[in-house]
């Protein structure tokens, strides 16, 4: 009798086990559904996300570069007045300065002849 007790208790047992099992296969069944659901969602609001951000993206992308050669364009010019406004001022700092020698010089020459003048007197 001893043995059926215990071949009873075995049996509870196992189908305590089977039944655990089964509640726990279910349960993650369960979520695994879930999650499917939940990334095929995602899968589906990246998927408009990505049409979205294509549609929007490529005329922005193209206004931007349209406004970058504008841009260039402006910087090229100034840089050309610049350029020019620079050689303008060089040319007239170089006839100012060659100006300014002759006439210190001739200066210089109308001084020393007075000075030589007024010293042999």
């Amino acid at each position: 009798m001893n043995i059926e007790l215990s071949q009873v208790i075995l049996n509870h047992g196992l189908t305590f086990l089977a039944v655990v099992t089964a509640v726990v296969i279910g349960f993650i069944g369960f979520y695994l559904v879930k999650l499917l659901k939940d990334l095929s969602e995602l899968a589906k609001n990246t998927n408009e996300t990505s049409i979205i951000l294509n549609t929007e993206l490529k005329p922005t992308l193209k206004e931007l570069n349209d406004t970058m050669k504008s841009i260039n364009s402006i910087i090229q010019s100034t840089d050309e007045g610049v350029g020019s406004v620079k050689t303008s001022l060089e040319n007239a700092i170089t006839k100012t300065k060659a100006f300014s020698e002759s006439l210190l010089g001739g200066f210089l020459k109308g001084f020393m002849t007075v000075f030589s003048l007024i010293k042999r007197k």
